[in-house]
C-alpha cells in the first residue's frame, strides 16, 4: 500500500523549487495594489536568502564552519519555508477578509516542521535549521508589518488562492539546483580567489598612486 512520508512532504514544501514560485505568485498579486509593496517583498526575501547563500559558499569553497555548534551552513529549506509560507498564508487570509494570525502561525509551524525534516534526514544540524527558522521569521515579520496594514484593491480572493494552489501543486516534488551549483563551482572559486585578491590589490595601488 502506498504510504506518504510526512518528513519528505515537509522537506519538499521548503524547497526553493516550490517556495520561490509561491513567492512570485504573492508578488504578482501584491503588485495589483502597489508595485512598491511587491518590490519590498522581493527585497526582503532576497536579503533573507543572502546569508544562506554566503554560508554555503564559505563552507563549500573554504570549509569555514563552527564545529562546536555542528554548524556548517544555514538551512535554506527552513528559511524559505518559514518566510514564504508565513507570508503567503497570511496574505491569503487577509485577502479573504479574515484574521491573518492563523496564517502566520501555520507558516511558522510549517517552517519548523521543514527544519525538523532536514534534521531527521541528516541534511542539517539543529543549530543550522534554528538559524534558518529565525531568519525566515524575521523576514516574514518585517514584511508583514507593512503588508497587513495596506488597504488592498478589491478583487476576488478565490483567484489568488487558486493560483497559489496550482503553482505549489505543479512545483511540488521538484528540486532547485542552487546547492549543486554552489558545490560545483566552489572549487573554482577557491582556486581563483588569490587571483581576485591580487587584482583588487593592484587596482587599489593604482588608485592611490
Amino acid at each position: 500500500m502506498w504510504k506518504i512520508d510526512p518528513w519528505t512532504v515537509y522537506s519538499n514544501v521548503g524547497d526553493a523549487a516550490v517556495t520561490l514560485p509561491v513567492a512570485v505568485v504573492c508578488a504578482i498579486w501584491l503588485a495589483r495594489t502597489d508595485l512598491r509593496l511587491a518590490l519590498r517583498w522581493a527585497l526582503t526575501l532576497s536579503c533573507a536568502m543572502l546569508p544562506v547563500g554566503v554560508s554555503k559558499i564559505l563552507y563549500y569553497a573554504w570549509d569555514i564552519s563552527l564545529p562546536l555548534a555542528d554548524f556548517r551552513v544555514i538551512s535554506g529549506h527552513t528559511m524559505l519555508s518559514t518566510a514564504v509560507w508565513a507570508v503567503a498564508l497570511a496574505l491569503q487570509l487577509k485577502w479573504w477578509r479574515l484574521p491573518a494570525f492563523p496564517g502566520i502561525a501555520a507558516g511558522l509551524l510549517l517552517g519548523a516542521l521543514t527544519g525538523a525534516s532536514r534534521v531527521h534526514g541528516h541534511s542539517h544540524s539543529v543549530a543550522e535549521v534554528l538559524v534558518g527558522w529565525v531568519i525566515g521569521t524575521i523576514a516574514a515579520t518585517v514584511f508583514l508589518h507593512t503588508a497587513l496594514r495596506v488597504d488592498y484593491k478589491p478583487f476576488r480572493a478565490v483567484w489568488s488562492t487558486l493560483c497559489l494552489l496550482a503553482v505549489s501543486t505543479l512545483a511540488y516534488g521538484h528540486t532547485a539546483p542552487f546547492q549543486d551549483l554552489i558545490e560545483e563551482h566552489s572549487a573554482a572559486l577557491k582556486e581563483n580567489t588569490p587571483g581576485v585578491v591580487c587584482a583588487l590589490s593592484r587596482a587599489r595601488s593604482k588608485d592611490h598612486s
